[in-house]
């Protein structure tokens, strides 16, 4: 156990040593806080007026929180699963220059050092996502603030649990890895493509039927539609207040994917939190399982 606790102490230190990978996975929230603000708050800020009945006001703070609630839950969507697989890409290091094979070749055995890459890369991970979570809850006390106290340690809970999906999803990717062009290739691929199959980019009702229920099946779904929730039920609960129909609400919670179906079958919060501690158990075991094998290959 030593042996993992000083591995993993030297993998973090490394990580946050590196400023290429370091600065690259802290800077890519506060990017996208500023390009969604920048270029997606206009066009989310049309989007929930055309829902609004015309001869009924709502106060601009109200209409400002669902924009920043929609931000702000596609930033920690996106963020959770790309900086997990920037930390992670220390393994992929050590694998092209060399230094896995000789810190096996000491006493080390290659399970402790699975190990401890992957708490490393969680541990960092959840370092960097927390405090981007931490920014995005001071922008919106900016712009308009109704999250509750439960809606906060919620978020906070998402974070959580979609930083171990995405330690455990990027773990897997990054075990077939072995250079750094394919650190480069996969980090491009993960950066550009996730975000639309989570529904981060673009909300997944505004999909076609067919690749709706093809992302249905995908863990990060699920991941963005709680974060959605638990980002806008207090600006939703304001709307409310305001004598906006509550037919127009849950047509804009289906819009912004809110609520979300599984083959035309409604998946609560409940089911939606169930799946994606699976999955991050499901994958963890996955990754667990690969190295064993690679180790008795070896042995």
């Amino acid at each position: 156990m030593s042996t993992v606790h000083a591995l993993i102490r030297r993998n973090t230190k490394l990580f946050f040593k590196d400023k290429g990978m370091f600065f690259t996975s802290l800077i890519t929230p506060m990017i996208l806080l500023v390009l969604y603000a920048t270029f997606l708050g206009n066009v989310y800020r049309d989007s929930f007026l055309m829902s609004f009945p015309p001869q009924l006001a709502v106060s601009d703070r109200v209409i400002d929180a669902l924009v920043g609630g929609q931000l702000i839950s596609s930033i920690l969507a996106v963020s959770c699963v790309t900086v997990a697989f920037c930390s992670n890409f220390l393994m992929v290091q050590d694998r092209a220059n060399g230094t896995a094979r000789d810190l096996t070749i000491s006493p080390v055995s290659a399970p402790a050092l699975s190990v401890s890459y992957y708490i490393a890369s969680l541990l960092a991970t959840l370092i960097i996502c927390l405090a981007a979570a931490a920014v995005c809850f001071v922008y919106i006390a900016v712009i308009g603030w109704y999250l509750s106290v439960l809606d906060v340690v919620l978020i906070l809970a998402d974070v959580v649990l979609l930083v171990l999906f995405g330690t455990a999803l990027s773990s897997i990717v990054n075990f077939f890895l072995s250079s750094q062009g394919q650190i480069s290739a996969v980090g491009s691929i993960v950066s550009a493509g996730y975000g639309f199959v989570c529904g981060a980019y673009m909300p997944i009702s505004q999909f076609s039927e067919g690749l709706q229920r093809a992302v249905s099946f995908f863990p990060g779904t699920y991941a963005t539609s709680l974060l959605r929730n638990h980002a806008l039920d207090g600006a939703f609960e304001a709307l409310a207040d305001e004598g906006i129909p509550a037919q127009a609400i849950d047509a804009m919670r289906a819009t912004v994917d809110c609520d979300i179906s599984f083959f035309d079958h409604a998946v609560g919060e409940g089911a939606m939190f169930v799946i994606l501690g699976i999955s991050a158990a499901a994958l963890t075991g996955v990754y667990i399982l690969m190295n064993t094998l690679k180790s008795k290959k070896h042995g």
